[in-house]
């Protein structure tokens, strides 16, 4: 127990280091384009985001001649007319326009925002699927969907903290030093600069020593959002081995990590807010002593006073959020670029520059030629593996697990590529040809079938997209599971469930028999297609899968010998390599390694039936 709780250790303290700075530039420079497609969107926001920032700039501006205005004499005409009237209508106005640009500017550019996160993650989605099948047996699902969950939520915070928030309060400082430096003395300015400096570098210095908590926590995160699917997704093994407990102190492991991480991270929260909190007051007495000094010499009026007092509340307000804002900037940044860092994972198998569609006349020839290929360097699987399948013929493979025949399926649909040697499709190696036109000419029946959380009908229209009811009713016919659809209340709108469960193992298998028949390519692929279903079945399917056949080029990988006797060929393969061929008459006279497997098959399935007969007998004696 001890060796399986280690495996959800944390990250080793180097696993939690943050990137280099470099890299939020680059982050950065690779997000512009997107945005950049919307780029009249972008000048409109950035305009209504400086009217609004001088329309709030002004409204301190204004609030000190409402003040100053009040020094006229009560009862005067002026006094009527000016400061209701006038000053505080346009005090009104310039309120409602600091609110409407700021919501203009929000509306113009939401289109930018959502068309930049979804271009990003559809990228994202369509890169993953050009990835090889060993990147994908080596991910963690839970982990690299949330990454790719964070990165698009990464996209809209970055873009919301830095437009709607850092840029316009810089704008809005810029335009306050301004008045404070020209209306009245430099002193003005250099307080609020120097305060503003002070705050700044405390609160990036702090927030930097904060990032390596919310890291962790993020690690952590992660690492227990995959346990969780993981978990899940594997319901029944943790079912068959009362394995509940364990699943649930595996993950509580990762909660109670993740639980100290956050606290780590609000103790750290309260001495930022704390130290600036400490450096606005201090800024704040500064600029008031000089101000009031200023009233009580006569050089500023009550005015001055109340519109240094209402600047320095407005640049401190969203300075408040500096830090938080800093950090979320700084992990939206880390999220894209975690993001990015999966479209940068290089493709094991890409097509080739240049590559020319599959061209095909008629049924096509198969062929393997001195293939060598081997998942591990130190483990050959296939060692100078030549065949042919001829048009429209079926050739079948055999031999005993680990001989290497469902590689041959991965190969021909190019997940992996040979090390040596090529394979051919009507003369033309599929390495120089598109993997879109090679995969559409090939339909596998493969061993273990998953389907996807939907309908029955969506999981057999999937071998041909667009497919109308009635040809989708006619491949189900076909393999033989219409009726058991039809008997169902939803018929073929009855939903499978996670992974095709709700399904037994032979209505999953004719289910992806359905959908390869529907798909009706020139070459077919059946790999061990009938293994999950009973011997009647199997029969009745096998003359299913012979008709379907029918003029198209196959290749048959089977355990059971019984459906591969009516094929052309067969080939006996071990460790990489073919032992004997012939057809089944054949093989079975030259008493070799088929004939062995073939009388082994026999006992095996007589003393079956031997079973069956006794099981049968005894309810009848009883």
């Amino acid at each position: 127990m001890r060796r399986f709780q280690e495996a959800s250790l944390p990250a080793s303290p180097s696993e939690t280091k943050g990137k280099p700075e470099s890299r939020d530039g680059e982050t950065l420079k690779r997000l512009l384009p997107y945005l950049w497609a919307y780029k009249w969107r972008v000048m409109a926001a950035l305009l209504l985001m400086v009217g609004a920032k001088v329309a709030n700039v002004g409204v301190p501006v204004l609030l000190k001649h409402v003040v100053d205005a009040l020094g006229i004499q009560p009862g005067s005409a002026q006094a009527l007319l000016v400061v209701p009237v006038g000053l505080l209508l346009a005090y009104g106005g310039l309120r409602l326009l600091t609110s409407v640009f700021g919501e203009l500017r929000e509306l113009v550019f939401a289109k930018a925002t959502q068309g930049a996160a979804r271009s990003i993650a559809l990228q994202t989605f369509e890169h993953l699927h050009g990835m090889s099948l060993r990147f994908h047996l080596e991910r963690q699902t839970g982990g690299m969907t949330r990454d790719i969950e964070r990165g698009v939520k990464g996209v809209e915070s970055l873009i919301s903290y830095s437009l709607y928030s850092i840029v316009p309060t810089f704008i809005e400082l810029v335009l306050v030093l301004g008045i404070l430096a020209i209306k009245f003395d430099v002193w003005f300015a250099l307080i609020t600069i120097v305060a503003l400096v002070v705050y700044i570098t405390f609160t990036v210095t702090v927030t930097q020593w904060r990032t390596q908590y919310r890291r962790e926590a993020n690690l952590i995160d992660s690492s227990a959002h995959s346990k969780a699917i993981d978990s899940l997704l594997n319901y029944e093994t943790v079912k068959y081995f009362n394995n509940e407990r364990f699943e649930a102190v595996r993950y509580d492991e990762d909660l109670e990590k993740l639980r100290r991480a956050r606290l780590k991270s609000q103790s750290s929260l309260s001495v930022l807010n704390s130290g600036q909190q400490l450096i606005i007051a201090v800024a704040l007495v500064a600029m008031l002593w000089r101000a009031t000094q200023g009233v009580v010499d006569g050089r500023l009026t009550l005015g001055d006073l109340v519109m240094i007092n209402a600047f320095m509340i407005q640049l401190y307000i969203p300075l408040n959020f500096l830090g938080t804002l800093y950090r979320e900037i700084k992990q939206s940044l880390t999220d894209l670029d975690r993001m990015f860092t999966l479209m940068d994972k290089e493709r094991e198998v890409a097509d080739a520059p240049g590559a020319q569609p599959l061209q095909l006349q008629g049924e096509p020839e198969l062929r393997f030629d001195d293939v060598h290929f081997a998942y591990h360097p130190d483990r050959p699987i296939l060692q100078g593996l030549s065949f042919a399948v001829p048009a429209g013929r079926t050739v079948a493979v055999v031999g005993p697990s680990g001989a290497g025949k469902s590689t041959l399926a991965r190969l021909l649909f190019r997940f992996y590529d040979v090390q040596a040697g090529a394979i051919r499709i009507a003369g033309q190696d599929i390495r120089e040809i598109t993997q879109d036109s090679l995969r559409r000419a090939i339909g596998i029946v493969p061993q273990d079938t998953v389907l996807f959380n939907d309908t029955v009908e969506y999981n057999i229209a999937y071998g041909r997209p667009g497919a109308t009811h009635d040809e989708v009713v006619q491949a189900a016919q076909a393999a033989r599971i219409h009726g058991m659809i039809a008997a169902t209340p939803d018929g073929y709108a009855t939903r499978v469930g996670e992974r095709g469960l709700k399904l037994s193992g032979g209505e999953k298998q004719r289910v992806a028999i359905a959908r390869t028949l529907l798909k009706n390519p020139p070459i077919l692929i059946f790999d061990e297609a009938t293994s999950a279903l009973d011997s009647a079945n199997e029969r009745a399917i096998q003359q299913e899968l012979q008709q379907a056949a029918r003029g198209k080029t196959t290749l048959v990988i089977a355990h059971r010998l019984s459906t591969v006797v009516d094929a052309h060929e067969i080939l006996v393969m071990d460790a990489g390599r073919i032992v004997e061929r012939g057809t089944h008459a054949r093989l079975l006279a030259q008493g070799g390694r088929y004939a062995d497997m073939w009388a082994l098959q026999q006992n095996e399935k007589q003393e079956q039936m031997a079973e069956e007969r006794q099981e049968q007998e005894q309810p009848e004696n009883s």
